[in-house]
C-alpha cells in the first residue's frame, strides 16, 4: 500500500499533469480504506478544505450560512467557521486567479494549461451525484476507466448512479449526443486504480445492505439532448 507521499512528491514535480494528481488521489483513497486512523484524518481534513471553498452559489444551505459564526463554544474551547469566499461570485473568482500566486484546478479548463475556463463548472469527485450532466459527461471521457467501474457496479448490483441518470447509458451518451471533448484523459493504470478494482469487485461478491431503489424508480430518458452550459 502506497502512503500517498511519493505521489504528492510527484505532483508538486509536476503541477499540471493530471495523472500526477489523479495517482495522489488513488492512493490517498486506498490508504484510508485500509487505514481507519487515516480515513478519520482524511475526512477531518476534507471538512475543512470544503469550509475554504465555500460560496453560495454551491447550494440553498451553503447560501443561508453565515460567512462567519461560531459552531462551538463550551469551558473547553471556542470553534469558529470562516467561508472566505462565500460571497464571491464566479467572476470575482475567475479574476482573482488572473494574479494569484498558485494555479487552480486544471480540471476548470478544457485541458490543462488552457487558461480558458471551459471545463466542469465545479471541483468535486471525479464522478459526482451532485454534478450537472456536462460535467458528468466530461469525467466520463476524463476517465474512461473509473467510469467503466462505475457501470459495472450499476449492472452488478442493479442500481442506478443517479435517479435520474445511469452511468452506462452516459457512457453511449457522447456519441449520440456531441458530448463535450474531455481535452485529456487519465490512464488509471497504476497499481492504485487496479488495488481499487479489487476492492470493489469484492464488494459487489457481498450481500447488498439496501435495495437497488434508485434504478426502480427513474422514468427519465438518459438521452434527451445535450447542450453546453453557457
Amino acid at each position: 500500500m502506497s502512503s500517498g507521499e511519493s505521489e504528492l512528491a510527484r505532483l508538486e514535480e509536476v503541477p499540471e499533469d493530471p495523472s500526477c494528481a489523479q495517482a495522489v488521489s488513488t492512493a490517498l483513497a486506498v490508504r484510508a480504506a485500509l487505514d481507519a486512523d487515516f480515513h478519520t484524518g482524511l475526512q477531518r481534513w476534507h471538512e475543512q478544505a470544503k469550509l475554504v471553498c465555500a460560496d453560495s452559489s454551491e447550494g440553498p444551505d451553503r447560501k443561508k450560512r453565515a460567512a462567519f459564526r461560531t459552531v462551538q463554544a463550551n469551558s473547553a474551547r471556542i470553534v469558529d467557521e470562516w467561508l472566505p469566499v462565500k460571497d464571491w461570485s464566479t467572476d470575482a473568482v475567475k479574476e482573482w486567479h488572473t494574479y494569484a500566486p498558485v494555479p487552480y484546478c486544471w480540471t476548470y479548463d478544457s485541458a490543462p494549461g488552457a487558461s480558458d475556463w471551459t471545463g466542469t463548472s465545479r471541483c468535486s469527485c471525479s464522478l459526482c451525484v451532485f454534478a450537472s450532466r456536462h460535467d458528468v459527461l466530461l469525467s466520463i471521457g476524463r476517465r474512461p476507466r473509473l467510469a467503466d467501474l462505475y457501470a459495472e457496479v450499476e449492472q452488478v448490483g442493479g442500481d442506478s448512479f443517479r435517479i435520474d441518470w445511469r452511468i452506462t447509458d452516459l457512457i453511449r451518451h457522447p456519441a449520440a449526443c456531441g458530448a463535450p471533448d474531455p481535452g485529456v484523459v487519465c490512464p488509471d493504470d497504476g497499481p492504485e486504480f487496479t488495488a481499487l478494482e479489487e476492492q470493489v469487485r469484492a464488494a459487489l461478491e457481498e450481500k447488498p445492505r439496501k435495495k437497488p431503489d434508485l434504478a426502480r424508480r427513474t422514468r427519465r430518458s438518459p438521452c434527451d439532448g445535450y447542450a453546453a452550459p453557457p
